[in-house]
């Protein structure tokens, strides 16, 4: 194959040009993502019991539950979470079994149960999948949360027509219920009990089928559909009626409003409330064109919007995927430049150019096959780009320098092209079988990691194949016309003194220390020894540290605030306000280290009911989050920006947990979660005190926390 390709250029050339524009044709159509698409493995149960404690959900519900699930096929292990009112079961499946036959399953199990509590409601039963998010529009304006939330609903409606857009959810409010007020003199004064009163409001307020009329014309549905939705249908509610045709209206004698249920559901954006729409995507699309339509929409909207309304991107997840094409290409580049002024500077123009050209090509063949085995451009399938341009360049640069050895041992050029490309072959692919051998095992790692990282290793093997296709099958070809005049042909003036330049360096300095290290094997071997010695002692000594994943900067620094149950929200006000003043002290600390004074903090939002560690609901729970100067443009760390909050809001009387943190990507999780098994509560809890103790005495542990935490007084 190699010397059929070297005597037929055509040949060559065409498969260049297939591997080309294969590549170029399929890079448009190429997803790109934030990470890889993982197949989901749990499936979780909610099971509603109204008016239950956490001790009645964990005896009639968890307890019956997980004995009943325990059968079940490729389970791997069942949790529930007792919560006052409601179950949380979450069923994990071990791997390489069916999600569709394991979520039936579970939901045949759960529905055989017939000894649950007659108040206990219809069990939801879902995958758990990864959500997509792929970007937040947060709307503030000078208006009532309720004519807000309406304005939100409006503007997601029209965002939904944009059909790149796949779904949409408002957040920041929770359902809207129609409270009708009646005073007790006018209740005594038409002789109205709260029984009459609704109901009055059940049969005006209906919407049911009454059954079908038939006729020679055809059929007509007979339907009443009087339905009130709106407080001001209310209002024309009928609730006495006087012989004489005098009635008396709900409107009349009530005050009826809209009311949101959970006063706590709420998100404030720099001071204002806010509606936040979350966008996502479903797993096909790209997200950068997600983004680009949001923006779109978004521009729109901000034209439009009334005086006073307020549009913009609150949170973007595309930003990482920017920054990683961008690095990606720019080190593609100053890989080309590096490497085609080193050959440059030893060989010809033309030959640097074939053999640099190896990258693109080689690139451009990968995502095909990236494409073609269903592959997203993502960070995980980057970072074995990133890995690739080094290891690619390699082969190509040892294939051709060989020939140019053979070209001036007075060879003929293609005699020197198969030759010179035989001769390295073994080496070559004992470069490549080791490459495999060390970063393969990474697609057999187990768990939610190994899900993620094995396509380190898949995409980082098709890319050095397809270099390994263009090295041993184009190169030679090219290098045979661009190398065939090397033995005669003249250096140039710059050329002549870089070859005095070097040929000293070889001569006087390369060549001595080299006949040293062989005239002194053990020494040599010693330092050898030492530097792997040294190299093994970095990792117990600290200095080299362990991470699960790569640590991306985040632009986005939060506290996650848990007080106890049936703590007010009042309460949960002001220490979020406590936090929020600190906030603010950082920022002014922080700006007067800023290029040009940028502020440091961009938006503050505080979001009431909301902390993603805590797993719960309520008023005792908020989140403070602060949108920063991107990474590239502010001075500081994000360490150090939380060090020093955390510094300044110090010990907070009666606050569970506070945790101050960056806003995580990916799927790595908590840094150390430990999980405690027993069978008494109070035995567990001292237990997770103990060991919290024990945790917090080594340096650089923060934020300890546990989830078995008291209920409501």
């Amino acid at each position: 194959m190699i010397a059929y390709f070297a005597r037929h250029t055509t040949a060559a050339n065409l498969l260049m040009i297939a591997l080309m524009i294969l590549g170029l044709i399929t890079l448009p159509k190429l997803q790109r993502d934030t990470f890889p698409i993982v197949p989901p493995t749990e499936v979780e149960v909610r099971i509603p019991y109204p008016g239950a404690t956490p001790a009645e959900v964990e005896d009639s519900i968890c307890l019956r539950s997980e004995e009943v699930l325990d059968t079940l096929s490729h389970l791997k292990e069942v949790r529930c979470d007792a919560r006052e009112n409601l179950a949380i079961i979450t069923v994990q499946m071990a791997e390489g079994a069916g999600m569709d036959a394991f979520h039936a399953d579970v939901k045949a199990q759960i529905e055989s149960i017939s000894t649950f509590p007659d108040k206990v409601e219809t069990p939801a039963i879902e995958v758990l999948e990864r959500v997509a998010v792929v970007a937040g529009v947060m709307i503030t304006g000078n208006m009532s949360p309720a004519d807000l939330k309406a304005y939100a609903e409006q503007v997601k409606t029209r965002f939904k027509r944009d059909r790149r857009i796949a779904q949409v959810r408002i957040l920041g409010f929770s359902e809207q219920d129609i409270v009708i007020e009646i005073p007790g003199e006018v209740q005594q004064r038409y002789g109205l009990g709260i029984s009459d009163i609704k109901a009055a409001i059940e049969r005006q307020s209906i919407d049911l089928p009454a059954g079908t009329v038939q006729s020679a014309d055809g059929d007509l549905v007979v339907r009443f559909a009087e339905q009130r939705r709106t407080p001001l249908e209310f209002q024309d509610l009928i609730l006495v009626s006087a012989q004489t045709g005098g009635v008396v209206r709900l409107g009349d004698v009530a005050t009826i409003r809209t009311l949101f249920d959970k006063e706590e559901e709420k998100i404030l954006f720099n001071g204002q409330r806010g509606a936040l729409l979350e966008i996502s995507k479903n797993y096909t699309q790209d997200s950068l064109r997600v983004m680009a339509a949001v923006q779109e929409n978004l521009a729109r909207e901000q034209g439009m919007a009334p005086k006073g309304v307020h549009l913009e991107i609150s949170q973007d997840v595309t930003s990482n995927i920017r920054d990683r094409l961008r690095i990606l290409l720019e080190n593609g580049f100053v890989g080309l430049v590096l490497v085609f002024l080193a050959l440059w500077t030893f060989f010809s123009l033309r030959y640097s150019f074939w053999v640099v050209m190896g990258l693109p090509v080689s690139f451009l063949g990968a995502i095909f096959f990236m494409h073609l085995f269903g592959y997203t451009l993502n960070m995980m399938t980057m970072v074995a780009l990133l890995v690739a341009i080094g290891l690619l360049m390699d082969d190509a640069i040892v294939i051709s320098e060989n020939i140019a050895v053979q070209i001036r041992k007075g060879r003929s050029a293609l005699e020197a092209a198969v030759q010179g490309t035989r001769q390295v072959l073994p080496g070559v692919l004992s470069s490549f079988l080791t490459t495999v051998m060390i970063v393969g095992p990474l697609a057999f790692m187990a768990g939610k990691m190994g899900a993620v990282l094995k396509f380190i290793p898949a995409v980082l093997v098709i890319a050095l194949a397809v270099s390994l296709i263009e090295a041993f099958l184009i190169l030679p070809a090219h290098l045979r016309h661009s190398m065939g005049h090397l033995a005669q042909q003249r250096r140039s003036w710059f050329h002549r003194r870089f070859d005095v330049w070097f040929d000293g360096v070889r001569d006087n300095w390369f060549g001595p220390l080299l006949r040293r290290a062989v005239n002194q094997p053990y020494l040599t071997l010693g330092l050898l020894v030492a530097l792997v010695i040294i190299s093994f002692t970095m990792i117990p000594a600290g200095v080299l540290k362990y991470r699960a994943l790569p640590v991306l900067e985040s632009d986005v620094i939060q506290v996650r605030v848990l007080l106890p149950q049936g703590t007010p929200l009042r309460r949960t006000e002001e220490v979020v306000d406590r936090l929020v003043a600190e906030l603010k002290a950082l920022d002014v600390a922080f700006t007067s280290r800023q290029e040009g004074g940028k502020r440091l903090v961009k938006n503050i939002s505080l979001l009431f009911n909301t902390n993603v560690d805590a797993h719960e609901s309520g008023p005792h729970l908020a989140t403070v989050s602060a949108d920063l100067l991107p990474a590239e443009e502010r001075v500081g760390t994000i360490p150090e920006m939380l060090a020093d909050w955390r510094e300044r809001v110090g010990e907070l009387p009666d606050v569970l947990s506070l945790k101050f943190t960056d806003k995580e990507r990916g799927v790595a999780g908590k840094a150390i979660d430990i999980r405690i098994q027993g069978n008494k509560p109070e035995m567990l809890k001292k237990a997770s005190l103990d060991l919290q103790q024990w945790l917090g005495g080594f340096r650089g542990v923060l934020d300890l926390s546990d989830d078995l935490r008291p209920g409501k007084p």
